[in-house]
Parts: C-alpha cells; sequence; structure tokens
C-alpha cells in the first residue's frame, strides 16, 4: 500500500516507529528494543514490512501487539499532566532561557548548566538498551530538582550535574567548589533528594553527582556515601551489583514517572 508514514516516538533512536496510513491512523509499529513489530491490521503487513525495511535490525519478529504488563498498563492510565517521561535534561532551566529574561550572563550560565545536563542525560539515555529507565527534572517539594533519576538492575540512583567550565571541581562532604566560584550546595542537596526518593518509592536510592567537562577532580576522603562521577558514566552503572529484577525496575518506573509520587 502506498502512502504509509513512518514517524518516530520517543528519545531518538529508542523510542518506537509508527506506521500510519495517509488519514494518520496507525497500523504498526516498531519497538527497537525488542526488534518487534506489532501490527494492528493485518492486512497491511507486507505494506508495513516494506516501509520499515530501511530501519530494521535483522530479523525481526511480527505479530499483534503484546499484552501489556501490570506496569505498562498503570502507564497508559497515567494523565498526561502528571507524566514525567517526556522531562528533558535541564527542563527548568530550558524555561526559565526560553520564557524568562535573563541578561547576558545569566544566559550564558544557564546555557552551560544545560549543556552539562544534557551531555550526562545522552549517557543515561543510552543506558535504555540495557533495561535501564531514566527520567530527567523530577520535581522535589519546595522547589527543588532531581536533575537525573536512573532506575535499572543496579538498583536506584539519584544524579546532580556539575558543570566543570574547564577548572578544578572540589567536592566536600556538603559543598561543591568550580574554580574560583562560590561553593555549590549540590552535595547536601543530592543527599537529601535521594533520602526522599527512598522514601517515596520505597527503596535505596544512591546519590551521584555528575562533573561534566572539569580540568580535574578533587573529592574529599571522607565523602563516602555520595558517588562523584565523570564521563563516562557507563562502566560505574553497568558494573555495579545486580539489586533489581526487571518487574521491579518496571514498578518503580511507573512509580517514579508520576508527578504525584513526589509532590503532595
Amino acid at each position: 500500500m502506498r502512502g504509509l508514514k513512518v514517524l518516530p516516538s520517543g528519545r531518538p533512536g529508542m523510542g518506537r516507529l509508527f506506521v500510519n496510513l495517509p488519514d494518520g491512523r496507525a497500523v504498526a509499529w516498531y519497538d527497537r528494543r525488542t526488534n518487534r513489530i506489532s501490527l494492528l491490521d493485518e492486512t497491511h503487513r507486507e505494506a508495513v514490512l516494506a516501509a520499515l525495511r530501511p530501519y530494521l535490525s535483522g530479523e525481526p519478529a511480527v505479530g499483534p501487539p503484546p499484552v501489556p504488563t501490570p506496569a505498562e498498563r498503570l502507564r497508559l492510565a497515567l494523565p498526561p499532566d502528571r507524566d514525567l517521561a517526556p522531562n528533558r535534561p535541564g527542563e527548568p532551566l530550558l524555561g526559565e532561557l526560553a520564557y524568562g529574561s535573563p541578561g547576558t550572563r545569566t544566559r550564558h550560565r544557564l546555557r552551560r548548566e544545560i549543556e552539562a545536563r544534557e551531555a550526562v542525560g545522552a549517557e543515561l539515555e543510552a543506558l535504555e538498551a540495557m533495561d535501564w529507565r531514566v527520567l530527567h527534572a523530577v520535581p522535589l517539594p519546595g522547589g527543588g530538582v532531581i536533575d537525573h533519576l536512573l532506575i535499572g538492575p543496579a538498583g536506584v540512583f539519584c544524579v546532580a550535574t556539575v558543570a566543570g567550565r574547564r577548572q578544578r571541581v572540589r567536592a566536600g562532604d556538603l559543598l561543591v567548589t568550580v574554580g574560583r566560584a562560590d561553593p555549590r550546595p549540590d552535595v547536601r542537596h543530592i543527599r537529601r533528594a535521594a533520602a526522599h526518593a527512598a522514601r517515596a518509592l520505597r527503596a535505596p536510592a544512591t546519590p551521584v553527582v555528575a562533573v561534566v567537562d572539569a580540568a580535574t577532580v578533587e573529592v574529599a576522603p571522607t565523602l563516602r556515601d555520595v558517588r562523584v562521577l565523570q564521563p563516562a558514566l557507563t562502566p560505574y552503572f553497568t558494573t555495579a551489583t545486580p539489586a533489581l529484577k526487571p518487574p521491579d525496575a518496571d514498578a518503580l518506573f511507573s512509580l517514579a514517572r508520576d508527578t504525584s509520587t513526589w509532590l503532595p
């Protein structure tokens, strides 16, 4: 059938590809992670396979959509205004940059902070191919934000991002200092955020500070409960001791993506 359109959904390279009729109705979708084509209308099988052929990896499974799991049913029932999954890295800063009236210096700082969050976010999203799930800009009571929340085989991780600005970064028990700037309370904040996440999700949460583009990073020897990482982040998470089974991680992710989990 001519006129079928292939449209992406979700994060680039990781989301589904939907195959739509000219009137916009979906007739199938291709899930890259599972290499499966779910057909909504068997009569369009050959046309769907032809439209998706440039995007396929190997020989895909083809059939009707699988029965949704309890976690997927919960996700489908979540109202869009409560779903955190579409949040981009640095979402609040993007809004401040686009709709606020920052001066030149503030605008430059915001762009630098956004770039750091995007860099960390891209590394964490790459883990989705290994059964990890990530949320960005998770809101906390009082106006705080968890830059990135990572859930996967090794557990739950709350990640704060620090833009190193090619300077020396020093991480102490409570504060982080970048170059000669005033100390920032990143360590204290992410420790509190992880404690809040542990209560909200009823699961242990590890606080992490991810430093981007620093000349050097110095960590106080007394700082033991907060992990200070630099890109690449992947080895730390992929080599950590397994703590969650896939169904448990799915359930935690479904709970975490609901705004009402975090805000009263």
